[in-house]
C-alpha cells in the first residue's frame, strides 16, 4: 500500500469519528490554523473568545466553551509554529450518553494546505473543509452522439454524472415519395447541422461551468461518421475545442454510452485511479470465473491466504469498516476473537457470559481489520489497493464479497 493511500484511508476514518460525535449545545469548537499564522496571535484571539463566552447565558454551554477553549490554549503551548499545512483543533464535550460528557480535544494535521483562519462553535464539528480535501476535483467532459441523439456527463474523480440528454429530428437516409433525391439530401443535412449545434451549445452550457482548474479535457464517443463531423464542425465553444482528448467507437449513445466511453478511452484515462481500480477488479472477476482461477475473497480466505504467503495483490473496499476483537473471561483462561462491524464512534460492548463459567467476558484487544491486513501484507510483501465503491465493481466488492479479496500468486485451496 503506498503511503498516500494508507493515509488517505485513515483520514477519511479520522473524519467519519469526528463526524459521529455531538455536543449538547453549540459547544464544540472547531479551529482552523494555516502555517502563516502566529501561536502567539491564535492565543491572543482565545483568550478574547473565553472573555466573550462568559456572557453565554447558558451555565452548562458557558461551562463546557471557556473549557473547551482553556484545553486548546494548554495543547497549543506545545507548538512554536503551526505544521506546513496548518492544522486544525477540534474540543469540546462529547455527548456519551445518559445526559453524560466526556472533553475531547482532537488534533488534525490535514493532507493539504489550510488555507484561511476559523473559529467555529456549533453543536457539531465544522468538517466541510476537511471533507472537501477528499474529493478529487479531477473533471472530464464526457460527449457521445449519433444521428438520433446525444447524452453529455461528466467524469469528476470515479463518479460519472449524466448531465443532458438530447433526441435529434434527422430522417432516415430513406427518402420519402414526393421529393427529389437532391432535396431530401439538403435537408437532411440542414437537419445534421441544426442537432449538432444544439449539442454544442449544451456541452458549451455544462463544460465552461466548470472550474478551468479542475477540467482536463473532453471525450467524444460514438460511431463514425457522427463524431467526426462534430468535431470537424467545431461546434464546441473555442475555448473547448482545443480540450478534446481522443474519439472513441462505442455503440450506445445514451446513458450507458457514458460508462462505455471511459471504458473505451481507458488508456487516455490510465493515470486515474478509477482506472486503476477498474483493472484490479477485472482482473480479480476474471480469475474468479476461471477453472483454475487464481482468486479468493472473503475474510477469512483472504486471511490464510496471506499468512500462507500466496496473495499477490489485497483488494479493500474503502468503505470497510471492522474491528478484530479478542474477548477474554475475567474468571478464567477462555478467549475467543472475532470480527464486528462498527459505526463510526461506535465503542464496542460484550454482553455474552462465558460459555465455562458463566462469569463475565471483557473486549482485551481491538484492532481495526484494515490495518490487521495490511500489517500481515508488508510482511509477505503483498500489494495492497482501496477500492471504492464510486463504479458498479467496486459496489460488488463491498456487497458481494465482503469488502475483501485477493488476486492471488499460486493457488493454495483455502
Amino acid at each position: 500500500m503506498s503511503e498516500e493511500a494508507k493515509h488517505k484511508y485513515e483520514f477519511k476514518r479520522q473524519l467519519e469519528e469526528l463526524r459521529s460525535k455531538q455536543g449538547q449545545g453549540t459547544e464544540l469548537v472547531s479551529l482552523y490554523i494555516p502555517h502563516e499564522k502566529r501561536i502567539s496571535d491564535i492565543v491572543a484571539y482565545l483568550r478574547d473568545e473565553h472573555g466573550s463566552a462568559a456572557n453565554i447565558k447558558s451555565k452548562s454551554t458557558r461551562t463546557n466553551v471557556q473549557s473547551a477553549l482553556e484545553s486548546i490554549l494548554a495543547r497549543l503551548k506545545y507548538y512554536k509554529e503551526p505544521p506546513e499545512n496548518g492544522m486544525v483543533i477540534f474540543c469540546g464535550a462529547i455527548s456519551i450518553g445518559g445526559d453524560k460528557t466526556a472533553m475531547e480535544t482532537i488534533v488534525v494535521e490535514p493532507p493539504q494546505v489550510i488555507t484561511s483562519f476559523s473559529y467555529r462553535c456549533g453543536s457539531a464539528f465544522e468538517l466541510d473543509k476537511l471533507e472537501d480535501m477528499l474529493v478529487d476535483k479531477k473533471t472530464f467532459g464526457l460527449l457521445v452522439l449519433d444521428r438520433r441523439e446525444a447524452t453529455i456527463g461528466l467524469l469528476k474523480g470515479k463518479h460519472i454524472t449524466p448531465m443532458r440528454h438530447l433526441t435529434s429530428t434527422v430522417p432516415g437516409k430513406q427518402r420519402k415519395g414526393g421529393q427529389s433525391s437532391h432535396r431530401f439530401q439538403q435537408l437532411r443535412l440542414i437537419a445534421i447541422n441544426d442537432f449538432n449545434t444544439r449539442i454544442g451549445d449544451s456541452a458549451n452550457d455544462i463544460f465552461l461551468t466548470v472550474d478551468r482548474n479542475d477540467f482536463q479535457g473532453i471525450l467524444i464517443g460514438g460511431p463514425t461518421p457522427s463524431k467526426e463531423e462534430f468535431v470537424k464542425g467545431e461546434y464546441l465553444h473555442h475555448e473547448l475545442q482545443p480540450k478534446i482528448m481522443g474519439l472513441f467507437d462505442i455503440a450506445y449513445t445514451d446513458e450507458s454510452g457514458l460508462s462505455e466511453l471511459m471504458e473505451a478511452a481507458s488508456e487516455v484515462l490510465s493515470g486515474l485511479d478509477v482506472m486503476k481500480e477498474k483493472k484490479f477488479m477485472e482482473r480479480f472477476m476474471k480469475e474468479l470465473v476461471s477453472d483454475n482461477g487464481l482468486a479468493a475473497y472473503g475474510e477469512d480466505s483472504v486471511r490464510q491466504n496471506l499468512q500462507l504467503g500466496s496473495v499477490e495483490v489485497l483488494l479493500l473496499s474503502e468503505d470497510l469498516r471492522r474491528s478484530r476483537i479478542t474477548i477474554k473471561c475475567q474468571n478464567c483462561d477462555y478467549t475467543k476473537t472475532s470480527t464486528i462491524k462498527y459505526r463510526p464512534g461506535e465503542t464496542p460492548t460484550v454482553s455474552d457470559k462465558c460459555p465455562k463459567c458463566q462469569s463475565s467476558l471483557s473486549i482485551a484487544d481491538k484492532v481495526d481489520v484494515v490495518e490487521e491486513l495490511s500489517v500481515l501484507s508488508d510482511q509477505m510483501n503483498t500489494q495492497v489497493e482501496f477500492i471504492s465503491t464510486d463504479f458498479e465493481e467496486g459496489e460488488q466488492l463491498f456487497n458481494a464479497f465482503g469488502g475483501i479479496a485477493a488476486i492471488l500468486r499460486y493457488k493454495t485451496g483455502v
